[in-house]
């Protein structure tokens, strides 16, 4: 079958001996014959080169709170203009946007939107940022540095929603654009990542620590938690306090509920209990900002001081009831700083 019109040339790739050619955006090095195509759908093998099969064509595109991505210390409050294409890298069973991530039918990607086109909806709706979500912005990394592009021409700010599964030289290009990413920590063990998303967990800590030491995009960390599967006491523990000492106390994390899905139908739904435990061992070790998600929660949505204890952000789901922070984003008791960006 032939490739779309959409299809653009692409860098990361190298031409092997046996007449194949090895797609070098992500740690699964695919190795293609002509005509075949990647895991992740999207790129493919085409005279002798890896190319992008869907620039330009969007799943769909919605105006989203920002904290849907989430995200709780970025323009919280604003909205977000958020597309994605179709495809993903990883293999997660237990995937949340399975009808996009997991798509095989063109159709399912069948608007067509320009980066310009992409920007100057988000310009004309208010939305101070686009959000590059639905599935793994990654694999569409020449479109969205497109984006990226037209957007910072007209001031408005890009997000990243991603597993981090890329390897270093794609990864500093395409963060080179973005001003603020969520990582998806799926867990924190290597047998979890081999056997749920058939990829390896090292690869996501060097994604992390990146962002985190060598670039200003601002950080937060999102894990879905599976019971039985990642939930655990030890588990938990070892993760927050890596994020505390490798990454630091004010990158915030952010613990939200699996809910059956894709090819785990079987399990049941993440208790509220499991995230609020979550969140008090992330506190405990450190971590200044732990939340909790996709359940109503207000006191493990409220962003406090880390000094003085002080409410400075109460949220109801994606709702703000109230910002106490100082136009200087200061706790207006004590005067420490919160962390984030909070002004556009």
């Amino acid at each position: 079958m032939p490739f779309p019109p959409t299809t653009v040339p692409t860098r990361y790739w190298t031409r092997l001996p046996d007449g194949r050619v090895q797609c070098d955006l992500c740690p699964r090095r695919c190795r293609l014959r002509e005509g075949r195509r990647g895991m992740c759908f999207v790129r493919a093998c085409d005279d002798g080169r890896i190319v992008l099969t869907t620039y330009g064509r969007s799943s769909g595109l919605g105006i989203d709170p920002i904290e849907k991505k989430p995200l709780n210390h970025f323009l919280p409050g604003t909205t977000t203009l958020s597309f994605g294409t179709a495809g993903c890298n990883l293999a997660c069973k237990f995937c949340q946007n399975w009808d996009l991530s997991k798509s095989r039918e063109m159709s399912t990607i069948a608007e067509h939107v320009s980066p310009e086109r992409i920007a100057e909806l988000a310009q004309s709706h208010g939305c101070p940022s686009v959000a590059f979500t639905y599935n793994e912005p990654i694999i569409f990394m020449e479109y969205a540095i497109d984006v990226a592009q037209q957007c910072h021409k007209r001031g408005i700010k890009t997000v990243a929603v991603t597993a981090g599964y890329v390897e270093p030289k794609p990864r500093a290009e395409f963060f080179r654009c973005i001003d603020a990413a969520n990582v998806d920590l799926k867990a924190f063990t290597d047998r979890f990542y081999r056997t749920h998303c058939g990829a390896a967990l090292q690869p996501v800590l060097d994604t992390l620590t990146y962002l985190k030491h060598e670039t200003t995009v601002w950080l937060e960390i999102t894990t879905l938690l599976i019971s039985g599967e990642n939930d655990s006491d030890d588990e938990l523990d070892a993760m927050t306090r890596w994020v505390a000492s490798e990454l630091g106390p004010d990158v915030p994390m952010h613990f939200t509920a699996f809910h059956p899905a894709w090819k785990m139908l079987d399990r049941p739904t993440t208790p509220a209990a499991t995230l609020t435990r979550a969140r008090d061992i992330a506190l405990s070790n450190g971590i200044r900002y732990a939340y909790t998600g996709n359940i109503r929660d207000i006191a493990g949505s409220t962003t406090c001081c880390h000094q003085c204890g002080t409410e400075l952000i109460v949220r109801d789901r994606y709702t703000i009831r109230r910002n106490d922070l100082t136009p200087a984003a200061h706790c207006p008791t004590c005067g420490a700083p919160c962390p984030g960006i909070f002004n556009t």
